[in-house]
């Protein structure tokens, strides 16, 4: 692996071998940390959003869990 940092960008050189999905999981990770960056909400927002989302995700799923009579 090579990294190269120039006055623009970061270069990173990996071999041709690399594992694709971890690869992949590199990238969405680092996407993620750029997004979150530039981010002004607060953690109360952030936690308050992941609860409406949870809350949501569980009424549209949960009779897959729950047995039904």
């Amino acid at each position: 692996m090579v990294l190269e940092r120039t006055d623009k960008e970061v270069i990173i050189r990996l071999p041709a071998n690399i594992n694709w999905e971890d690869l992949e999981l590199m990238i969405r990770f680092i996407k993620y940390r750029e997004n979150v960056s530039k981010s002004q909400a607060t953690q109360e927002q952030i936690d308050q959003l992941a609860r409406e989302v949870n809350k949501q995700w569980w009424e549209e799923n949960k009779h897959r869990f729950l047995k039904q009579p």
